[in-house]
């Protein structure tokens, strides 16, 4: 096998260090004809307010409360949350046991709104609005792991309707819980075997060779670095990673919080500019639990998942092999790292050039 910067046109498997899983990468595929699927795009246009959207300011939400008018930033606990701080408690013996197995969950669930703007995305915003998306991520994510019961917090967005986003408004969401869930519960144990081996972070190390390659690498700024990780399973997935190896968002300085917002965007406008649409994608934040404990382990990070494979209406589709065996992808992290690498700085709304690959 060649080094992980050159890697051979043929079938081939990665490794995931961060969750031990492995990924099937068949870059002979990406030339295949397509005859699937094509859908119509949604409205690039859409108001600054909307008059039923219930996260817009002074708008009655579906349980009557009103949100206020907020000027920038909000949050506010789920009117529907999937998670409850005091869930009814099963019978004595009603939990099950053997085979049949289940617990309680206790949690909050909240709501973030990104900007009182209906009509404006991560992507749009000015650098010092998404600062204080990133601020109130830092102060919700403190305020809910105070709480006694609450040991991870996990911070995400939803973006676009394919991703199951029900308001187009630009929000995304908290859910604080009991337990570590079982994707970040991964990252822990495999960082902390790393770090208890070699007294370093997992991600400091990979930082260190990907750097070194660069074919992966999207964008740098002094404290953060964009790439399309190695083991990437989504075509254009990508991660933020701060160069400094910090358990949790709470732990930067204030230059490194302006710098965290200005790859929050540069990310998100590449993402724009790859085919010209508002980009979907799941992304969300992985850090150390809130337990109580220092975890020196952790190297938070922030991961991107966009389904989008071949145009604005070709998406990837993660069925047959991939639910039945394991992840699967076409089209290399390198080749994507080089599409994405080669994109505009500026917005496709402010910039209507369109480049093609």
């Amino acid at each position: 096998m060649a080094i992980p910067g050159d890697i051979p046109p043929s079938p081939h498997r990665r490794f995931n260090p961060l969750t031990g899983q492995w990924i099937l990468v068949s870059p002979q595929r990406a030339n295949r004809p397509w005859q699937g699927q094509v859908e119509n795009l949604p409205p690039e246009q859409r108001p600054a307010f909307d008059p039923s959207c219930y996260l817009c300011p002074g708008n009655t939400r579906a349980n009557g409360e009103k949100t206020p008018e907020y000027q920038d930033v909000f949050a506010f606990t789920n009117d529907f949350s999937a998670l409850l701080p005091d869930p009814p408690q099963p019978p004595p013996g009603g939990a099950g046991g053997g085979l049949f197995r289940a617990a309680p969950e206790r949690g909050i669930c909240r709501v973030i709104c990104f900007s009182p703007r209906h009509d404006l995305t991560i992507p749009e915003m000015d650098l010092a609005d998404i600062r204080r998306v990133v601020d109130l991520w830092r102060n919700e994510y403190a305020e809910l792991g105070k709480n006694s019961f609450i040991r991870y917090v996990q911070i995400f967005e939803n973006k676009g309707e394919i991703m199951g986003c029900s308001n187009p408004h630009p929000h995304g969401q908290i859910w604080a819980q009991e337990h570590v869930p079982d994707e970040p519960l991964k990252k822990q144990q495999h960082q902390a075997r790393y770090f208890k081996k070699h007294n370093r972070t997992l991600l400091s190390d990979y930082l260190r060779d990907e750097t070194a390659l660069s074919t992966r690498i999207i964008f740098e700024n002094q404290h953060f670095v964009i790439l399309v990780p190695f083991w990437a399973v989504w075509p254009f997935e990508a991660m933020i990673v701060p160069v400094r190896p910090l358990p949790r968002i709470t732990d930067l300085t204030d230059v490194e919080c302006d710098a965290f917002a200005d790859a929050y965007k540069r990310l998100t406008v590449c993402y724009d500019n790859l085919f010209g649409i508002s980009f979907p994608y799941s992304a969300g934040i992985h850090q150390a639990p809130t337990d109580g404990k220092e975890h020196p382990e952790w190297h938070w990070h922030m991961v991107f998942f966009p389904p989008l494979l071949r145009s604005a209406t070709v998406k990837k589709f993660m069925v047959g092999y991939e639910m039945l065996a394991g992840p699967q992808r076409d089209i290399t992290p390198e080749r994507a790292a080089e599409i994405l690498r080669g994109l505009p700085a500026e917005h496709y709304r402010i910039n209507i050039t369109k480049r093609k690959f």
